[in-house]
């Protein structure tokens, strides 16, 4: 599905007056999920966002796919990273003093080559300027957003149906994944930090939940292997344990996230009660969510209320590997702002999407909630 125009053309017109108002020259974008919000492509490509007048983006490859996908009018070939200033220049546009970069992403070795190939310019960081307009969501992208979702909850519904006892995590991740590609989406989430791989989500049945991972999330899963050391593991499936399936799938670019509990059998007492109160810890936090909250308010109260009932240790994580946020945004990256972390105090505003994600973890198994939401006027809309 192309982006329409009026969509990328609201797109840049913000991110020009952002860049005109910090007394930014252009900006140059690489990074695959940028290129896409503000070309609808992602080929091998450079896009240059003057100040004013139109983008520019130079493709390597594939520029017949290019022209396909994206309606901007610039669209040039480039055979080399070298003809970039001429082309650029071709149009009209010279660098200037400032040039934008994406400097929480962007390959250090790319800004020595763009550095050798501009030598009078000046380089400055233009993510948090990207990061910020991404934050909020147009009705095209909340669209797409609750159609990944949609999609999602049918694969839901569908594990009851795949999973049987004695099944490995990875052979009941696969059926999901079939499934779910199958309705068209794409299994490979995008982050933005450094090094967070993540494809998907995860199954964890029981104590591979518990597992310790480098994930920055409450639960990682053990993985395959030490390559790889999250997601689902060989480890069997087994009656009367926690089943925890958390998928964070991509539908049209747009990601959802969002996590499910299933048991064959019966759990025990106490995960029954640590999953009733993570559910009302999730009910506190979107009572307390509307307009101009800051974020960092959502994470207090939910540490607030899981010391209350005595989770210290269990909440968002178990003992050392506690992380220090209760929610995320999401978009076309699975890491986008807000993040709900302690020091973030960013206001929640109309037209944010983010998953809130209250889960608690023991030795035997994790268990909790994770849904997406879109926040409105009145509050966040599930």
């Amino acid at each position: 599905m192309v982006t329409p125009k009026a969509e990328l053309d609201m797109r840049i017109a913000k991110f020009q007056r952002e860049l005109a108002a910090a007394g930014i020259d252009g900006a140059v974008l690489m990074q695959n999920s940028d290129l896409f919000y503000y070309t609808g492509t992602v080929q091998n490509s450079q896009l240059y966002m003057p100040a004013a007048g139109n983008p520019v983006l130079a493709v390597r490859k594939s520029y017949p796919r290019a022209c396909q996908e994206s309606p901007l009018t610039n669209i040039a070939s480039m055979k080399s990273a070298r003809e970039f200033p001429a082309i650029i220049k071709s149009y009209g546009f010279c660098p200037g003093k400032q040039i934008g970069l994406e400097l929480d992403v962007l390959p250090v070795n790319k800004m020595f080559e763009l550095q050798r190939l501009w030598p009078g310019c000046q380089f400055v960081d233009v993510s948090p300027i990207i990061k910020k307009l991404r934050m909020i969501k147009s009705d095209y992208e909340v669209k797409h957003i609750r159609e990944t979702l949609r999609v999602m909850d049918i694969a839901f519904r569908e594990v009851p149906v795949l999973v049987q006892e004695g099944m490995q995590e990875n052979e009941l991740f696969g059926l999901i994944t079939a499934a779910l590609r199958r309705a068209g989406i794409v299994e490979s989430s995008r982050m933005r930090a450094f090094n967070q791989d993540f494809l998907l989500g995860t199954v964890s049945c029981g104590s591979s939940a518990a597992c310790s991972s480098g994930v920055d999330g409450s639960v990682g899963g053990a993985g395959l292997n030490p390559a790889y050391p999250a997601g689902p593991s060989y480890k069997p499936i087994l009656r009367n344990e926690v089943i925890y399936v958390d998928l964070t799938p991509v539908g049209n670019g747009y990601t959802g996230d969002q996590t499910r509990i299933y048991c064959i059998g019966e759990l025990s007492p106490k995960m029954v009660k640590a999953y009733q109160d993570a559910l009302l810890i999730n009910e506190q936090l979107l009572k307390l969510l509307k307009p101009g909250v800051l974020a960092e308010d959502a994470y207090y109260l939910g540490v607030k209320l899981a010391a209350e009932m005595g989770y210290q240790d269990n909440f968002l994580g178990y003992r050392d590997d506690q992380v220090r946020f209760i929610g995320h945004g999401v978009g076309l990256d699975c890491d986008e702002l807000p993040v709900f972390a302690p020091g973030v105090k960013t206001p929640m505003q109309t037209g944010m999407t983010f998953a809130l994600e209250p889960k608690l973890v023991f030795p035997e198994g994790a268990i909790g909630t994770e849904s997406t939401y879109v926040m409105t006027d009145s509050g966040p809309e599930c």
